[in-house]
């Protein structure tokens, strides 16, 4: 029931409900910046003294990265505000890829704060 709350958001359908549920607890009592962590989908710095590497995303729980990538996509088309901001990004001369894994970070950081607003924390 409490993650009823979820499906506000168009894209998230009962399969990332369920991997979210099965696989990530923590949803809504942490932050957004520990939820994307946490998942995956944070940009990781590879820097070292003057040396600044390009950033990429790795680790994390790849079950609900690989759920919520296909929940993203369907979002980036149905969702007005993702739609805006993946628009943006690639007009800023992003690529597609990363414009995507941001899309997908923006949408959990969403998700997590809808659950912690549902769950009156």
């Amino acid at each position: 029931p409490q993650l009823a709350v979820l499906k506000s958001m168009k894209g998230v359908g009962p399969g990332l409900q369920a991997v979210l549920a099965s696989y990530l607890p923590e949803l809504g009592k942490i932050s957004g910046k520990a939820v994307a962590s946490l998942v995956g989908v944070a940009p990781m710095s590879h820097d070292s003294g003057t040396m600044r590497g390009k950033r990429s995303i790795h680790g994390g729980r790849a079950e609900i990265r690989q759920v919520l990538y296909m929940a993203s996509m369907s979002a980036m088309r149905h969702e007005p505000r993702l739609r805006d901001f993946y628009q943006s990004l690639r007009a800023r001369g992003k690529e597609g890829k990363v414009a995507i894994v941001a899309v997908m970070r923006k949408m959990l950081v969403i998700l997590n704060a809808r659950m912690r607003d549902a769950q009156g924390g």
